[in-house]
């Protein structure tokens, strides 16, 4: 039988012990910064908010290009010649990096591509079932492994509050008064996917703490997030405490499983310091 390999982009954060317990190779999205272009996992996240901190200003991001797929490609074939490659790909709804991986595909036999219409812990959400199914299922006919991503697409749920206002306002994400007015009266968006793109929805008000808590229960009303697994976001600076009381929480409602991910380079450029996010698959 042959073998069937996964790949996705860096802006999945998949945590690099499960991207090798599961052998998906993941391609990097790049970040623009002082003139210079950084892969994305090749640049400490704290650069970024330093770079902030001295110019006001947040690093640009770019997707990953045609020619890098047709690398990754390559160098996947060149290992497993006979090999069949899935990838799960960033949300083609906020990104170019999926159209050129079709673009790169072109050139190549026994690739499918699946638009996770996701980013961050809701894309890993996606390629971590794919890779749990692939292990259950070793001989699974790739038609039928792509039928099961595609069937968990719309279940995976994505929400998190960012970090700092200011990254908005910096990215041209809200306006400059929209911003004012969140930070006087202490609101904090809350951002979901919704048919693969990137919504505000609701909106908290208060600490951090409070805001958390109230995403998730939100959250856990709104959909009928499946128990085995649950997927926590955070970007570097989010206080301890929180992260505790969330997994408390998870654990008052009957999760089995939570796993904690540092959001990398390409999200925390949006999100900021901070930021707080749930991921899981609807049942």
């Amino acid at each position: 039988m042959r073998r069937i390999i996964l790949s996705t982009e860096s802006g999945a954060d998949l945590p690099s012990d499960l991207a090798e317990e599961y052998g998906v190779q993941v391609v990097p999205m790049h970040i623009i910064m002082d003139g210079k272009d950084y892969l994305d996992g090749s640049l400490p996240v704290e650069d970024i908010y330093d770079y902030y901190e001295r110019t006001k200003k947040i690093p640009s991001t770019t997707a990953t290009n045609v020619h890098e797929y047709q690398e990754l490609f390559t160098s996947i074939r060149e290992n497993d010649p006979d090999c069949i490659i899935v990838h799960v790909g960033y949300t083609s709804k906020a990104s170019s990096s999926f159209q050129n991986a079709v673009i790169a595909a072109e050139e190549f036999e026994d690739i499918y591509l699946i638009d996770a219409l996701n980013v961050t812990g809701g894309l890993a959400a996606i390629v971590v079932y794919a890779a749990q199914v692939l292990k259950k299922e070793p001989d699974i006919e790739p038609e039928r492994l792509v039928e099961k991503i595609e069937s968990v697409v719309p279940k995976s749920r994505l929400a998190f509050i960012p970090g700092s206002l200011e990254f908005l306002k910096a990215g041209g994400r809200v306006s400059n008064m929209a911003s004012l007015i969140g930070t006087l009266l202490k609101i904090k968006p809350c951002i979901e996917l919704k048919n693969g793109k990137l919504m505000s929805t609701k909106k908290y008000r208060g600490k951090m703490s409070g805001a958390t808590e109230k995403l998730m229960n939100d959250y856990l009303s709104e959909f009928n997030i499946d128990r085995e697994q649950l997927y926590f976001i955070y970007s570097i600076g989010l206080d301890e405490s929180i992260k505790q009381r969330m997994d408390e929480v998870a654990k008052e409602n009957g999760f089995e499983n939570v796993r904690w991910i540092q959001a990398g380079g390409m999200i925390s450029t949006h999100s900021g310091p901070g930021g707080f996010g749930v991921a899981g698959l609807e049942q």
